[in-house]
Protein backbone atom coordinates (compact mmCIF):
# COMPACT_ATOMS: atom_id res chain seq x y z
CA UNK A 1 0.00 0.00 0.00
CA UNK A 2 0.96 3.33 -0.86
CA UNK A 3 0.62 7.00 1.38
CA UNK A 4 -0.65 10.39 0.05
CA UNK A 5 -0.75 13.47 1.59
CA UNK A 6 -1.50 16.74 0.37
CA UNK A 7 0.53 19.50 2.01
CA UNK A 8 -0.65 23.04 2.52
CA UNK A 9 2.28 25.24 2.77
CA UNK A 10 2.79 28.86 4.64
CA UNK A 11 5.96 30.38 3.31
CA UNK A 12 8.17 27.23 3.26
CA UNK A 13 7.10 25.46 5.87
CA UNK A 14 3.99 23.12 5.89
CA UNK A 15 0.75 24.65 8.07
CA UNK A 16 -1.54 21.71 7.38
CA UNK A 17 -1.70 18.38 5.86
CA UNK A 18 -4.58 16.13 4.50
CA UNK A 19 -3.97 12.46 4.28
CA UNK A 20 -6.22 10.80 0.83
CA UNK A 21 -7.68 7.06 0.41
CA UNK A 22 -7.04 6.34 -2.98
CA UNK A 23 -8.12 3.61 -5.19
CA UNK A 24 -7.42 3.05 -8.94
CA UNK A 25 -8.20 0.10 -11.14
CA UNK A 26 -7.59 -0.79 -14.68
CA UNK A 27 -9.99 -2.45 -17.32
CA UNK A 28 -9.74 -5.49 -15.65
CA UNK A 29 -10.68 -4.27 -12.16
CA UNK A 30 -6.96 -4.92 -11.01
CA UNK A 31 -5.55 -2.38 -8.80
CA UNK A 32 -3.33 -0.47 -10.01
CA UNK A 33 -2.69 1.87 -7.31
CA UNK A 34 -4.10 1.54 -3.71
CA UNK A 35 -3.13 3.75 -1.05
CA UNK A 36 -5.60 2.45 2.49
CA UNK A 37 -8.37 0.14 3.20
CA UNK A 38 -10.22 -0.74 0.22
CA UNK A 39 -13.27 -2.09 2.03
CA UNK A 40 -13.80 1.27 3.79
CA UNK A 41 -17.20 2.93 3.50
CA UNK A 42 -17.31 6.43 2.10
CA UNK A 43 -20.51 8.93 0.59
CA UNK A 44 -19.54 9.41 -2.67
CA UNK A 45 -21.50 12.70 -2.32
CA UNK A 46 -21.90 14.29 -5.82
CA UNK A 47 -19.02 12.34 -7.27
CA UNK A 48 -22.18 9.66 -8.28
CA UNK A 49 -24.45 12.16 -10.17
CA UNK A 50 -24.15 10.79 -13.45
CA UNK A 51 -25.45 7.40 -11.87
CA UNK A 52 -28.64 9.48 -10.35
CA UNK A 53 -29.05 11.26 -14.22
CA UNK A 54 -29.61 7.50 -15.71
CA UNK A 55 -33.21 7.24 -15.04
CA UNK A 56 -34.08 10.44 -16.43
CA UNK A 57 -32.55 9.90 -20.04
CA UNK A 58 -34.33 6.49 -19.26
CA UNK A 59 -37.67 7.87 -18.80
CA UNK A 60 -37.34 10.02 -22.31
CA UNK A 61 -37.69 13.18 -20.39
CA UNK A 62 -35.57 15.35 -22.54
CA UNK A 63 -37.03 14.05 -25.97
CA UNK A 64 -40.38 14.81 -24.41
CA UNK A 65 -39.85 18.72 -23.42
CA UNK A 66 -37.07 19.27 -26.02
CA UNK A 67 -34.34 19.33 -23.59
CA UNK A 68 -30.43 19.91 -25.16
CA UNK A 69 -27.33 18.79 -24.41
CA UNK A 70 -26.76 21.96 -22.57
CA UNK A 71 -29.73 20.36 -19.97
CA UNK A 72 -28.50 17.02 -20.19
CA UNK A 73 -24.92 18.03 -18.96
CA UNK A 74 -26.10 20.25 -16.14
CA UNK A 75 -28.24 17.13 -14.84
CA UNK A 76 -24.99 15.71 -13.27
CA UNK A 77 -23.70 18.75 -11.99
CA UNK A 78 -22.67 20.37 -9.25
CA UNK A 79 -22.94 24.14 -11.07
CA UNK A 80 -21.36 27.38 -9.36
CA UNK A 81 -23.84 29.34 -9.82
CA UNK A 82 -22.71 31.55 -12.58
CA UNK A 83 -24.82 32.84 -15.41
CA UNK A 84 -24.31 30.18 -17.64
CA UNK A 85 -25.66 27.71 -15.39
CA UNK A 86 -28.76 29.96 -14.33
CA UNK A 87 -29.67 30.53 -18.07
CA UNK A 88 -29.63 26.89 -19.00
CA UNK A 89 -31.90 26.00 -16.05
CA UNK A 90 -34.22 28.36 -16.40
CA UNK A 91 -34.76 27.22 -20.02
CA UNK A 92 -35.02 23.79 -18.43
CA UNK A 93 -37.82 25.33 -16.07
CA UNK A 94 -39.60 27.22 -18.83
CA UNK A 95 -39.66 23.80 -21.03
CA UNK A 96 -41.73 21.83 -18.24
CA UNK A 97 -43.07 24.87 -17.00
CA UNK A 98 -42.39 24.21 -13.52
CA UNK A 99 -42.31 26.80 -10.24
CA UNK A 100 -38.98 26.45 -9.09
CA UNK A 101 -39.93 26.31 -5.62
CA UNK A 102 -41.46 22.87 -5.94
CA UNK A 103 -37.73 21.78 -6.42
CA UNK A 104 -36.92 20.25 -2.86
CA UNK A 105 -33.14 21.18 -2.56
CA UNK A 106 -33.24 24.49 -0.64
CA UNK A 107 -31.59 27.86 -1.39
CA UNK A 108 -27.95 28.41 -1.25
CA UNK A 109 -25.87 31.85 -2.34
CA UNK A 110 -23.56 30.94 -5.50
CA UNK A 111 -20.98 28.82 -5.28
CA UNK A 112 -18.32 31.55 -7.19
CA UNK A 113 -17.91 34.16 -5.63
CA UNK A 114 -18.56 36.76 -7.99
CA UNK A 115 -21.35 35.43 -9.46
CA UNK A 116 -22.65 35.83 -5.59
CA UNK A 117 -21.32 39.38 -5.27
CA UNK A 118 -23.26 40.13 -8.88
CA UNK A 119 -26.44 38.40 -7.79
CA UNK A 120 -26.68 40.63 -4.77
CA UNK A 121 -25.36 44.08 -6.56
CA UNK A 122 -27.98 43.51 -8.76
CA UNK A 123 -30.80 43.51 -5.79
CA UNK A 124 -31.71 39.92 -6.28
CA UNK A 125 -31.51 37.19 -4.34
CA UNK A 126 -30.59 33.27 -4.87
CA UNK A 127 -33.17 30.47 -5.85
CA UNK A 128 -33.94 27.14 -5.89
CA UNK A 129 -31.92 27.16 -9.13
CA UNK A 130 -29.21 28.88 -7.31
CA UNK A 131 -28.39 25.16 -5.55
CA UNK A 132 -25.64 23.33 -7.18
CA UNK A 133 -27.49 20.12 -6.98
CA UNK A 134 -30.43 22.29 -9.03
CA UNK A 135 -29.72 20.10 -12.80
CA UNK A 136 -30.32 17.46 -10.78
CA UNK A 137 -33.41 17.89 -9.21
CA UNK A 138 -35.26 18.94 -12.26
CA UNK A 139 -33.83 15.74 -14.03
CA UNK A 140 -34.98 13.79 -10.77
CA UNK A 141 -38.73 15.47 -11.40
CA UNK A 142 -38.30 15.82 -15.50
CA UNK A 143 -38.07 11.93 -15.30
CA UNK A 144 -41.44 11.60 -12.72
CA UNK A 145 -43.30 13.49 -14.60
CA UNK A 146 -42.40 11.43 -18.00
CA UNK A 147 -43.17 8.71 -16.05
CA UNK A 148 -46.33 9.14 -14.58
CA UNK A 149 -44.90 9.50 -11.02
CA UNK A 150 -45.73 11.97 -8.37
CA UNK A 151 -43.34 14.21 -8.09
CA UNK A 152 -44.47 15.93 -4.87
CA UNK A 153 -42.20 13.48 -2.67
CA UNK A 154 -40.09 12.30 -5.20
CA UNK A 155 -37.09 12.57 -2.60
CA UNK A 156 -38.74 10.13 -0.28
CA UNK A 157 -36.45 6.81 -0.30
CA UNK A 158 -39.14 4.50 -1.16
CA UNK A 159 -40.00 6.94 -4.28
CA UNK A 160 -39.91 4.86 -7.12
CA UNK A 161 -37.83 7.52 -8.95
CA UNK A 162 -35.60 6.99 -6.28
CA UNK A 163 -35.21 3.11 -6.30
CA UNK A 164 -34.92 3.68 -10.06
CA UNK A 165 -31.46 5.36 -9.03
CA UNK A 166 -30.85 2.82 -6.40
CA UNK A 167 -31.03 -0.18 -8.76
CA UNK A 168 -28.67 2.22 -11.40
CA UNK A 169 -26.14 2.67 -8.41
CA UNK A 170 -26.03 -0.76 -7.44
CA UNK A 171 -25.29 -1.71 -11.09
CA UNK A 172 -22.54 -0.04 -11.10
CA UNK A 173 -21.38 -0.51 -8.00
CA UNK A 174 -21.38 -3.96 -7.67
CA UNK A 175 -23.06 -3.95 -4.63
CA UNK A 176 -26.48 -4.58 -3.20
CA UNK A 177 -27.12 -0.92 -0.59
CA UNK A 178 -28.92 -1.80 2.75
CA UNK A 179 -30.95 0.71 4.97
CA UNK A 180 -27.74 1.01 7.31
CA UNK A 181 -25.63 2.66 4.52
CA UNK A 182 -28.84 5.21 3.29
CA UNK A 183 -28.64 8.31 4.79
CA UNK A 184 -29.65 11.58 3.32
CA UNK A 185 -27.00 13.98 1.23
CA UNK A 186 -27.08 18.06 1.51
CA UNK A 187 -29.75 18.98 -0.97
CA UNK A 188 -32.25 16.48 0.27
CA UNK A 189 -31.95 13.73 -2.07
CA UNK A 190 -31.06 9.98 -0.39
CA UNK A 191 -27.17 9.32 -0.25
CA UNK A 192 -25.74 6.22 0.05
CA UNK A 193 -22.54 4.80 1.61
CA UNK A 194 -20.49 2.39 -0.60
CA UNK A 195 -17.02 0.70 -0.12
CA UNK A 196 -13.94 2.05 -1.97
CA UNK A 197 -13.24 -1.11 -3.69
CA UNK A 198 -16.99 -0.81 -5.29
CA UNK A 199 -16.97 3.13 -5.91
CA UNK A 200 -13.78 2.17 -7.88
CA UNK A 201 -15.15 -0.67 -10.03
CA UNK A 202 -18.27 1.81 -10.56
CA UNK A 203 -15.80 3.94 -13.00
CA UNK A 204 -14.15 0.51 -15.00
CA UNK A 205 -18.03 -0.59 -15.20
CA UNK A 206 -18.77 3.03 -16.49
CA UNK A 207 -15.76 2.69 -19.05
CA UNK A 208 -17.09 -0.90 -20.34
CA UNK A 209 -20.57 1.10 -20.64
CA UNK A 210 -19.71 3.81 -22.70
CA UNK A 211 -17.30 1.59 -24.50
CA UNK A 212 -19.61 -1.15 -25.53
CA UNK A 213 -23.38 -2.25 -25.57
CA UNK A 214 -24.59 -3.25 -21.88
CA UNK A 215 -27.10 -2.19 -19.64
CA UNK A 216 -27.54 1.58 -19.17
CA UNK A 217 -25.12 1.89 -22.17
CA UNK A 218 -27.88 4.09 -24.41
CA UNK A 219 -28.54 6.35 -21.26
CA UNK A 220 -24.64 6.81 -20.48
CA UNK A 221 -23.45 7.77 -23.85
CA UNK A 222 -25.62 10.50 -23.85
CA UNK A 223 -25.11 11.77 -21.03
CA UNK A 224 -21.18 11.80 -21.48
CA UNK A 225 -21.43 13.21 -24.84
CA UNK A 226 -23.03 15.96 -23.23
CA UNK A 227 -21.03 16.23 -20.55
CA UNK A 228 -18.16 16.16 -23.31
CA UNK A 229 -19.55 19.33 -25.28
CA UNK A 230 -20.48 21.50 -22.02
CA UNK A 231 -18.11 20.20 -19.48
CA UNK A 232 -18.34 23.76 -17.65
CA UNK A 233 -21.09 23.42 -16.85
CA UNK A 234 -20.96 20.37 -14.32
CA UNK A 235 -19.16 22.52 -12.37
CA UNK A 236 -18.08 26.01 -13.30
CA UNK A 237 -15.03 28.43 -13.65
CA UNK A 238 -11.64 27.19 -11.66
CA UNK A 239 -13.09 24.18 -10.50
CA UNK A 240 -10.60 21.36 -11.25
CA UNK A 241 -13.33 18.62 -12.37
CA UNK A 242 -14.51 21.04 -14.99
CA UNK A 243 -11.03 21.89 -16.11
CA UNK A 244 -10.20 17.97 -16.51
CA UNK A 245 -13.01 17.69 -18.38
CA UNK A 246 -12.53 20.39 -20.96
CA UNK A 247 -8.56 20.27 -21.09
CA UNK A 248 -8.97 16.81 -21.90
CA UNK A 249 -11.52 16.82 -24.57
CA UNK A 250 -13.86 14.45 -22.01
CA UNK A 251 -11.91 11.96 -22.13
CA UNK A 252 -11.01 11.38 -18.55
CA UNK A 253 -14.75 12.05 -16.89
CA UNK A 254 -14.01 13.09 -13.51
CA UNK A 255 -16.81 14.27 -10.67
CA UNK A 256 -16.17 15.75 -7.30
CA UNK A 257 -18.31 15.51 -4.22
CA UNK A 258 -18.67 16.92 -1.30
CA UNK A 259 -16.50 15.90 1.72
CA UNK A 260 -13.01 15.78 -0.35
CA UNK A 261 -14.20 12.89 -2.97
CA UNK A 262 -13.00 12.69 -6.48
CA UNK A 263 -13.90 9.88 -8.97
CA UNK A 264 -12.29 9.87 -12.40
CA UNK A 265 -12.57 7.25 -15.76
CA UNK A 266 -9.98 7.59 -18.66
CA UNK A 267 -12.47 6.62 -20.89
CA UNK A 268 -9.53 5.83 -23.57
CA UNK A 269 -7.06 4.01 -21.46
CA UNK A 270 -9.88 2.47 -19.71
CA UNK A 271 -8.61 3.38 -15.73
CA UNK A 272 -10.07 4.79 -13.11
CA UNK A 273 -11.24 5.35 -9.94
CA UNK A 274 -11.91 7.47 -6.33
CA UNK A 275 -10.02 9.58 -4.21
CA UNK A 276 -11.10 10.46 -0.78
CA UNK A 277 -9.28 12.89 1.32
CA UNK A 278 -9.97 11.64 4.98
CA UNK A 279 -10.41 14.88 6.93
CA UNK A 280 -13.18 16.12 4.09
CA UNK A 281 -10.83 18.52 3.11
CA UNK A 282 -11.86 19.44 -0.94
CA UNK A 283 -8.76 21.68 -1.33
CA UNK A 284 -6.35 18.67 -1.12
CA UNK A 285 -8.17 16.90 -3.99
CA UNK A 286 -6.25 18.66 -7.26
CA UNK A 287 -2.86 18.27 -5.75
CA UNK A 288 -2.90 14.34 -5.38
CA UNK A 289 -5.36 14.53 -8.24
CA UNK A 290 -2.70 15.83 -10.18
CA UNK A 291 -0.06 13.26 -8.99
CA UNK A 292 -1.76 10.34 -9.43
CA UNK A 293 -2.52 11.75 -13.28
CA UNK A 294 1.02 12.05 -14.05
CA UNK A 295 2.00 8.89 -12.27
CA UNK A 296 0.06 6.74 -14.05
CA UNK A 297 0.85 8.55 -17.52
CA UNK A 298 -2.95 9.41 -17.87
CA UNK A 299 -2.35 13.08 -19.38
CA UNK A 300 -0.10 13.97 -22.18
CA UNK A 301 2.25 16.73 -22.07
CA UNK A 302 0.06 19.41 -23.66
CA UNK A 303 -2.78 18.68 -21.03
CA UNK A 304 -0.41 18.59 -17.63
CA UNK A 305 0.85 22.04 -19.16
CA UNK A 306 -3.05 22.85 -19.62
CA UNK A 307 -3.64 21.33 -16.46
CA UNK A 308 -0.51 23.20 -14.51
CA UNK A 309 -2.23 25.53 -12.03
CA UNK A 310 -3.22 22.65 -10.09
CA UNK A 311 0.13 20.40 -9.45
CA UNK A 312 1.76 23.02 -6.89
CA UNK A 313 -1.42 25.05 -6.66
CA UNK A 314 -0.77 28.81 -5.41
CA UNK A 315 -2.23 30.31 -2.33
CA UNK A 316 -2.72 33.73 -2.16
CA UNK A 317 -4.80 36.40 0.71
CA UNK A 318 -7.77 38.54 -0.04
CA UNK A 319 -4.96 41.26 -1.09
CA UNK A 320 -3.63 38.81 -3.78
CA UNK A 321 0.21 38.26 -2.15
CA UNK A 322 1.38 35.50 -2.43
CA UNK A 323 1.36 33.15 0.84
CA UNK A 324 2.09 29.53 -0.21
CA UNK A 325 1.18 26.64 -2.00
CA UNK A 326 -0.69 23.20 -2.17
CA UNK A 327 1.58 20.05 -2.91
CA UNK A 328 1.09 16.45 -2.72
CA UNK A 329 3.39 13.21 -1.90
CA UNK A 330 2.68 10.13 -2.61
CA UNK A 331 4.65 7.26 -1.21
Amino acid sequence: MNSAYSYIYRGDLVESRHKAAILIKNSSKKIIFSSDNNHQYIYPRSAIKIFQAIPFIKSKADILYGLNKKHISISCSSHSGESYHIKTLKEWVSKIRLNVNKLQCGIHNPMNLNASNKLYSSGNKPSELHNNCAGKHLAMISGCIASNFDYTNYLDINHPYQIQIKECIEHFMEKKITKKYSAIDGCNAPQYALPLNNIANSMINLIHSYNHNAKYSNELKKLITSIKKYPMLTGGINRFDSDLLKNTNGRIYAKIGAEGVLLFADLSKKIGGVIKIIDGNGRAIPSIAMKILIKLKLLSNKEKKMMQKWNNEKIHNFSKTLTGKISAKID
